[in-house]
């Protein structure tokens, strides 16, 4: 059992930048992890996953302005958000899954935290 806390949401206005955090009670190295959003009467959508092997995907909405990161020594993801819009409203969800290289499960769940951008 893996638990996660994401931090770091927050407002900010369109174009600017905000940084997630998700820090993982346990070892992360054997985990893929990626991130996902939900905007209210919208789906849920993964945003980008990084799997054990440091292979990176990205949804094409966010390509080129979000990085996402892990530090296994940490146990923690991250994601950088820049030239954020306001369709990046969302809370915003830190996911670990069991299948190292495709992510085709998602197994643990952070509680989420909130981004909001302003036009």
């Amino acid at each position: 059992q893996v638990q996660l806390v994401e931090s770091g949401g927050g407002s900010v206005q369109a174009g600017g930048s905000l940084s997630l955090s998700c820090s993982a009670s346990g070892y992360i190295g054997d985990l893929c992890m990626a991130w996902f959003r939900q905007a209210p009467g919208k789906e849920r959508e993964e945003v980008a996953r990084v799997n054990a092997y440091y292979t990176e995907t990205y949804a094409p909405s966010v390509k080129g302005r979000f990085t996402i990161s892990r530090d296994n020594n940490k146990n923690a993801l991250y994601l950088q958000m820049n030239s954020l819009k306001p369709e990046d409203t969302a809370m915003y969800y830190c996911v670990a899954s069991i299948k190292q290289r495709s992510c085709s499960t998602a197994d643990y769940w952070g509680q989420g935290t909130q981004v909001t951008v302003s036009s």
